[in-house]
């Protein structure tokens, strides 16, 4: 009982050794995240958002406003005054045909990876005057203000001629003369760069622009990535299919009133630091069963292990987190891993042989600490598995130690000790 509980106080220091580890990692990698994400911002530009066009035309009316005034006597009357009231009244946005290009590269900064990608947007927009008299309407192509790059930005009509128009206040504005009933199309193309998601539409119009409604809408997008997922809150598409070069998708809609926008957010590659830190702060439980499994059988093989030599296994497992560590500044997440566990696995075996010999080193002591420790370190790289495959891995330990100790008389466990031949 004593050695049991020797050997719970080292387990107990190395959890915590472990906790004080991860704890490092997160706050290094917390710090700079910031930073990062606003240096890798700063060089391709934030998340993207493309709001839809609007056209519009303004009307004047002479109207009457009350105005409340007071006399000497501080006693409010009230007047009539007539001004100008200058109103828009927006006009149908008669169809969208919408084409999208995403090209994904993920760019790594610190200990974290930010899927950064190369956009061209090309969009053909048509406007109604859906009025009884001729319009001098003003047409607003919304831009992104801060660090953001629009290259070959033009707008054309559908016979490719330039129009002129104005940049101001983050929008590009052209207008023209419309005939009652008339329709005229543009053409708006740019290409441009950003981070980790992009929007079209926004949480007030969704994809309709000002007119609410969006009609004849047909949005088309081609990536060179598979990996596609929508945001919580956009709309999924009509269409979708992997393509030899990636994946493609469209939304294509008749008529359909929405306040949801549509947005891809593009796949996100394993990062060094979270990864680091989950397995660090996991390492306890692996721990806890390395000594399980070795404790149990080498009192089954008769071996007797002294406390000591626990602890410096633990010591060999916390070697192998603290590699991987500092290995993932500067190599790629495998091999950092591959030699992060050679090396722990090494210094284990080469330990151990000196007093229960090479065949128990590498047989039950090698084989122990390649599955709780590389195996189950390995499976935080299975998002979404990592808990099934550890609890697998729990229920087949029970069941081969409960079949290597099924006949063996625990009765003369802590009365008999055999001390095990370094050569045997």
């Amino acid at each position: 009982m004593k050695t049991l509980l020797v050997i719970g106080f080292i387990w107990a220091a190395c959890a915590l050794a472990w906790v004080v580890l991860g704890s490092a990692i997160v706050m290094r990698t917390g710090e700079t995240t910031t930073a990062l994400d606003l240096s890798v911002q700063a060089l391709w530009g934030p998340p993207r958002v493309q709001v839809p066009p609007r056209a519009f035309f303004r009307e004047t009316q002479r109207v009457n406003e009350k105005v409340i005034s007071y006399d000497a006597q501080n006693r409010p009357f009230s007047s009539l005054v007539e001004r100008d009231a200058v109103t828009e009244h927006d006009i149908s946005l008669e169809r969208s045909d919408i084409v999208t290009r995403f090209a994904l590269e993920h760019r790594r900064k610190g200990l974290l990876w930010f899927p950064t990608y190369e956009l061209e947007f090309k969009g053909r927009y048509a406007f109604q005057n859906n009025t009884s008299e001729a319009r001098d309407i003003e047409m607003v192509f919304y831009l992104e203000k801060g660090n953001v790059i629009y290259d070959g930005f033009t707008i054309q009509t559908e016979d490719q001629r330039s129009v002129e128009n104005e940049i101001r206040n983050a929008e590009a504005v052209w207008s023209q003369r419309l005939l009652p009933g008339e329709t005229r199309a543009y053409v708006v193309s740019y290409k441009s760069r950003g981070i980790a998601t992009w929007h079209y539409g926004d949480r007030k119009s969704g994809f309709a622009g000002g007119a609410g409604r969006a009609r004849n809408f047909d949005l088309s997008m081609e990536t060179n990535f598979t990996d596609v997922d929508f945001p919580p809150g956009t709309l999924s598409p009509s269409r979708r299919e992997a393509t030899p070069r990636g994946w493609s998708g469209r939304w294509k809609f008749d008529s359909i009133v929405t306040s949801a926008p549509i947005g891809i957010e593009l796949p996100q590659k394993l990062n060094p630091g979270p990864l680091a830190s989950k397995i660090t702060f996991f390492a306890p439980v692996g721990l806890l069963f390395f000594f399980f499994a070795v404790a149990v059988t080498a009192i089954v093989q008769g071996r007797s292990i002294h406390p000591m030599n626990y602890f410096f296994f633990g010591c060999a497992f916390f070697a192998f987190h603290l590699l991987f560590a500092y290995l993932i500044d500067h190599l790629a997440i495998m091999p950092s891993f591959a030699l992060a566990s050679a090396v722990s696995v090494f210094l284990v075996v080469t330990y151990a042989r000196l007093f229960v010999g090479w065949r128990f080193a590498l047989r039950e002591m090698a084989l122990s600490q390649l599955v709780y420790l590389v195996l189950f370190s390995f499976t935080f790289f299975w998002q979404g598995f990592t808990g099934l495959a550890i609890t697998i891995g729990a229920i087949l330990t029970l069941f081969i130690m409960m079949q290597i100790t099924g006949r063996h008389d625990w009765r003369k466990a802590g009365s008999t000790r055999v001390a095990a031949s370094p050569s045997s």
